[in-house]
């Protein structure tokens, strides 16, 4: 056995770990259903001012990314794109939603989104940040 270390991960090796760790999982979880949700706002011209991608994992919808440009933030953008999603997930049978921000992102917005604080590491990912971690049940 040979251990390698590096700090440049090649596509082929994540491919070839996620090949092997899919396998071990999928002896406990079905994933026939899990599957990306991109919900955007874009403008007249299709510029995007907005948007939210995620992951439907089980009866779950895990946000991986939502950003709203500094043009159309303070407008409610940020929770159309959140219950649209919901909308969408509902249609799924997916019946909560799990996000985690950074101290200096947005936390306030998804506790006025419905959201409950769970949990939070302090120190990460600098000293004096935090990284929140919040669900949602529909």
């Amino acid at each position: 056995m040979q251990i390698e270390i590096t700090e440049k991960v090649t596509q082929q090796d994540q491919e070839a770990l996620l090949t092997g760790l899919r396998a071990f999982n999928s002896q406990f979880i079905d994933t026939k259903d899990w599957h990306d949700l991109g919900v955007y706002a874009r403008d007249e011209r299709g510029n995007m001012l907005g948007g939210l991608i995620g992951k439907r994992k089980g009866d779950w919808l895990c946000i991986d990314f939502l950003w709203v440009s500094e043009a159309a933030r303070g407008q409610g953008l940020g929770g159309e794109l959140i219950r649209e999603a919901e909308k969408r997930i509902r249609d799924w049978g997916c019946h909560h939603m799990l996000v985690d921000t950074a101290s200096f992102q947005a936390l306030p917005f998804y506790q006025k989104c419905g959201f409950t604080l769970h949990n939070t590491i302090n120190d990460f990912p600098h000293q004096g940040m935090q990284r929140h971690y919040l669900t949602k049940t529909l």
